[in-house]
């Protein structure tokens, strides 16, 4: 299933709990099911010029996703490394850094949030926490976030999946 990112779809249900202060590395009350995550992560391991493995800036039992040939802006990789463009929780959540007109779009539809990292002045604004997609329709959304924050990190620009 094809995601236009001008225009996706609205999240269903209640968001997700978290403080807005706090980074959330699990969504205990929304996960994605085990096989939900099983294929984002395959599908993301079958993305070009991506590679996968522990997080280097969160919890290592986070799967990071790291672009082979960065070439992407500051702001399109967690600070401090220059590789990692996102990652996926143990739950599903996922931390992605995303072009600015994705990010209210994404917003405005109730996918994501603005991760609290954002707010410290050495950070790019450009993080966010993206809700744990719950089943395959959502897994569309989160893969076509995922290939924008790809675009984005490996210097290609935003692309509309």
């Amino acid at each position: 299933m094809l995601i236009d990112l001008s225009a996706p779809p609205a999240r269903t249900g209640p968001r997700p709990a978290t403080t807005g202060v706090a980074i959330p590395h699990d969504q205990l009350e929304q996960f994605s099911p085990p096989d939900v995550r099983e294929e984002l992560i395959a599908q993301v391991e079958a993305m070009d010029g991506v590679f996968t493995g522990p997080s280097q800036v969160s919890d290592p039992r986070s799967l990071a996703f790291r672009v082979r040939e960065p070439r992407g802006p500051w702001e399109a990789f967690l600070t401090p490394t220059r590789d990692e463009f996102g990652h996926v929780h143990t739950s599903g959540f996922l931390h992605l850094m995303l072009p600015l007109q994705v990010i209210t779009v994404l917003a405005e539809a109730g996918w994501v949030e603005m991760h609290p990292i954002t707010r410290r002045p050495d950070f790019p604004d450009t993080a966010v926490m993206f809700y744990a997609p719950r089943d395959h329709d959502e897994l569309a959304v989160a893969l076509a976030a995922i290939r924008a924050s790809l675009a984005h990190a490996a210097g290609t620009g935003f692309i509309r999946t």
